[in-house]
């Protein structure tokens, strides 16, 4: 029998004042589990309602399979000086290559099919590539950080540093694998400012192979391309495009974060 979870008549109760509060009741049917009755309750109840924040769960056995819960929902405390929120995803990121990490089929109508020593989409005019996704750590960091400190003086650090990679470990990430995205504030009262800052983390790599030129190492947000020229395949008797040259080109600045002041 499946958890069910009702709202029960004498649900909502409620209290406005500086510290307002509501109060929603549930029935929960369908397990003898108090731990599978909680995380029903929670489930079926909505993080946010009226305006207020979900704040506690209780539950309360009133039969063999049967509980009582009730979710309180309060005012959210305002963040103090000093205080930080933090937010991330692994979405990733979208990367245009022309190179395989293996080539794992190769066929032909006849004979061998000709070897590109992994290039992508060969054709007699150059090597076409795909797009493909590749791990990209994107995470935010919020602060509140007293009005005095944030000075002209800092707002221009804070926008030299956009765009910009670390000069140097970074939460927990090597040199050249964060890159600074920005920041926005907001003023919140005459004592302090509300700040974002986003980055995103791109990991380093070492002992790349591309054809047959190995040894390779590329930092995080650093580019690599390919060179190719037209190459006979003995084998297969055509010309194919084989990579002669890799070249590894740092697109973005380093920048010391230390300026941040996070």
């Amino acid at each position: 029998m499946p958890i069910e979870v009702f709202e029960k008549w004498d649900s909502r109760e409620s209290t406005i004042s500086e510290n307002s509060s509501i109060d929603l009741r549930f029935l929960i049917r369908g397990t003898a589990d108090d731990a599978e009755a909680r995380n029903a309750l929670v489930a079926a109840s909505p993080v946010l309602y009226g305006g207020l924040v979900r704040q506690s769960a209780h539950t309360e056995r009133i039969a063999e399979e049967a509980w009582e819960g009730t979710v309180r929902y309060g005012v959210q405390e305002p963040k103090q000086v000093g205080d930080s929120t933090f937010s991330f995803d692994t979405g990733g990121g979208t990367q245009h290559v022309t190179q395989a990490l293996a080539t794992v089929g190769a066929y032909a109508a006849s004979g061998p099919a000709p070897n590109f020593r992994g290039a992508i989409g060969a054709t007699p005019d150059g090597v076409e590539g795909v797009d493909i996704t590749v791990p990209v750590y994107n995470f935010a960091e919020t602060h509140y950080i007293a009005a005095d400190l944030v000075t002209e003086g800092y707002k221009s650090t804070l926008f030299h540093l956009t765009g910009t990679i670390n000069n140097g470990i970074f939460r927990g990430f090597n040199t050249g694998e964060v890159l600074f995205l920005g920041a926005s504030g907001s003023k919140r009262g005459p004592e302090d400012w509300e700040i974002s800052y986003r980055f995103a983390a791109s990991p380093n790599v070492s002992g790349l192979v591309v054809g047959d030129i190995g040894g390779i190492t590329k930092r995080g947000w650093d580019y690599l391309w390919v060179r190719y020229e037209d190459a006979e395949d003995t084998a297969a008797r055509v010309l194919v495009k084989r990579p002669v040259g890799v070249y590894v080109e740092q697109v973005y600045p380093m920048g010391n974060f230390g300026g941040l002041g996070i």
